[in-house]
């Protein structure tokens, strides 16, 4: 996780070509974390990229408020994947 000591190693737990690739991480039931990016064609010939994540487990409710926020890595993962696909266009 940038910015702090914090290591994450999740695993690929799912891919669809083109369209889905799930991520996994933690220990069920105590603590697990899925991570999903999905690519979704539109009309106009673009693709939208979604990337969510959940949490689980029984020690949520314990360090939840101690998590950090993912809503930046996930806007510069996006922008980052975006700049890269435009890129590959070009």
């Amino acid at each position: 996780m940038p910015g702090t000591d914090r290591v994450f190693t999740p695993r690929i737990s799912g891919v669809v070509p083109n369209e889905r690739m799930i991520w996994t991480g933690g220990f069920s039931p105590v603590f697990k974390g899925v991570r999903t990016f999905e690519l979704h064609p539109r009309p106009d010939g673009t693709t939208e990229f979604t990337m969510a994540e959940r949490f689980s487990g029984l020690m949520i409710p314990l360090v939840r408020r101690s998590m950090p926020d993912f809503g930046p890595v996930f806007a510069r993962y996006a922008d980052d994947l975006r700049r890269e696909a435009e890129r590959a266009r070009s």
